[in-house]
């Protein structure tokens, strides 16, 4: 059993640092890992990211370079450019984010200045800690005011989305979020963002790989700004981007260099760019599909066994569980059904009573077992895996547990991952 591409060199010259890799290898292969933000990338993307590339410093844009030797790098990162751009139908990419916090604060850089208002969706809701929350950079330079969901929906509420927008005329609005289950409305957004001369940003780190696939709608035409992570359902390093409409191209480029940041990552842009690749090619829409199948059908057998779906269910990847009724926490049930082999991440649900570190849900997603082959056939079994490891975890049974984690490692088997040979 070995790391794919094979790491002979490394385990000869720091075998604790190769131990340590082979291990996460293995750990990786024998789970279900349905943690949302979380997939498995391609060898050859894995490839990309392990060359020479990372040997050269490239401050600047292609063309307009700070360091000489260059002729390659600009090359390469117009590749990336002209891969995004095409993908996404967008006017401008910058692929030089270092991931997608910093893409988040090139939005914040370009068009507001500190104390100005924003608008985003609260973290208590979905939101991301970058789109305002109080203990971000964002919640402390900005003045940021944030919006929900219903209540009764689970669902964002856009009339308080357009009052709070009349209200406070931010500069950005924000659309997007790290715990959305549903389909992101862009147009209504879009509409709100008119109404008071807000810049609008699509941030669509989780959904950038089904909106490559068709899977869900896009905001590009809608949002000035769309920034995205490349990792995620999009199954590419960890990385980020930044789409733009010509008008606002150039003020994202300065706040990302030299605003942020100094030389990009060349050997992520490589992987971005095998990435973006892949993700134009039709098996790509194959598997956008199949991802948000895969999570519907999952949403109905845990639906089935009374877990408590937060919006009632899923049109994306992503599921969020409210566990109260099962009678347990979100975080020792994620820490027992890690110990089951199932990995995801317990998560704050929209009016939690509990603390964040402490809440009453669970945040899960089908990104990676669909890139390993799993399909809504499978899902039954994983619903009736995470039932019987919530219960055993409440009635302290760590034998039961320990059966399903062995009972996870039979079926894994039949479904290799990239970056593994068993």
């Amino acid at each position: 059993m070995t790391h794919q591409p094979p790491i002979p060199t490394l385990t000869a010259a720091d075998p604790d640092i190769a131990g340590l890799v082979e291990d996460e290898a293995r750990r990786q292969a024998e789970k279900i890992r349905l943690i949302a933000s979380e997939n498995y990338v391609s060898q050859a993307v894995l490839e990309a990211t392990g060359t020479v590339l990372t040997n050269k410093y490239s401050e600047g844009y292609a063309g307009k370079r700070y360091y000489e030797g260059q002729q390659v790098i600009d090359r390469l990162e117009a590749v990336a450019i002209e891969r995004a751009k095409s993908l996404f139908g967008a006017d401008h990419a910058n692929v030089q984010p270092y991931s997608g916090s910093p893409a988040n604060l090139a939005a914040y850089f370009a068009f507001a200045q500190p104390g100005d208002t924003v608008l985003g969706m609260g973290l208590p809701a979905g939101g991301h800690l970058t789109h305002g929350a109080s203990v971000s950079i964002t919640g402390k330079w900005f003045n940021a005011v944030q919006y929900g969901v219903r209540k009764e929906t689970g669902r964002v509420d856009f009339d308080q989305v357009r009052d709070l927008a009349k209200e406070h005329r931010p500069k950005l609005i924000i659309a997007g979020g790290t715990a959305i289950p549903r389909t992101i409305d862009f147009p209504a957004f879009a509409e709100i963002a008119r109404e008071v001369g807000a810049v609008l940003v699509a941030d669509i780190s989780h959904i950038a790989g089904l909106i490559a696939g068709g899977a869900h709608p896009s905001p590009v035409g809608h949002a000035q700004v769309v920034t995205t992570t490349t990792h995620k359902t999009l199954r590419g390093p960890r990385g980020a981007m930044i789409l733009t409409d010509a008008e606002h191209a150039k003020a994202i480029d300065k706040a990302v260099f030299p605003g942020l940041q100094g030389g990009p990552h060349n050997h992520t842009t490589a992987a971005i760019a095998v990435a973006l690749g892949e993700a134009a090619k039709p098996e790509f829409r194959d598997y956008a599909h199949a991802v948000v199948a895969n999570a519907k059908a999952l949403a109905a057998a845990l639906t089935e066994r009374g877990f408590d779906l937060v919006s009632g269910g899923t049109d994306n990847h992503l599921l969020l569980v409210d566990l109260t009724s099962k009678q347990i926490a979100g975080k020792p049930a994620a820490k027992a059904l890690d110990r089951a082999g199932i990995e995801l991440n317990f998560n704050t649900v929209p009016f939690d009573p509990r603390k964040p570190f402490d809440p009453s849900g669970i945040r899960l997603g089908t990104a990676a077992i669909t890139t390993r082959g799993l399909t809504p056939e499978h899902q039954p079994q994983i619903a009736e895996w995470m039932d019987r490891a919530i219960a055993a975890a409440a009635a302290e049974d760590e034998a039961s547990i320990d059966k399903i984690a062995g009972e996870v490692r039979d079926l894994l088997t039949a479904y290799p991952i990239p970056g593994y040979r068993a």
